[in-house]
């Protein structure tokens, strides 16, 4: 069996780099996935899915240094879904994607070379 998901969203902050106890670098950001629709009384209708995804090793790295906010971005890898209630009773949700591939897809700024 195999499952793979791709998103393509904008990154909401810098990604944020840090390192395992062993020395394996690790990055995480936030991808904010859009989607548009029409629904049946012809109202435009729009909605944001946030996606926490995580990079490790060379990948991590490359991530920490051409990612940035606002930049958009494809990923692919393996996602999980959490669920919990928050302090204040309600319910909570979260999607976390390990990035098997990420694609840079704005174009490059001219400080970047």
């Amino acid at each position: 069996m195999y499952q793979t998901t791709t998103i393509i969203g904008y990154l909401g902050s810098d990604p944020e780099m840090r390192y395992t106890p062993s020395g394996v670098p690790v990055t995480s950001f936030g991808v904010a996935v859009n989607r548009k629709w029409t629904d049946k009384d012809g109202e435009t209708q729009e909605r944001t899915t946030w996606f926490r995804v995580t990079a490790w090793r060379k990948l991590a790295e490359t991530c920490a240094q051409h990612l940035r906010k606002g930049r958009l971005v494809m990923v692919e890898g393996d996602i999980d879904a959490s669920a919990w209630t928050g302090q204040d009773g309600k319910p909570r949700a979260t999607l976390e994607l390990t990035a098997k591939t990420v694609k840079f897809l704005s174009p490059k700024e001219e400080s970047e070379g």
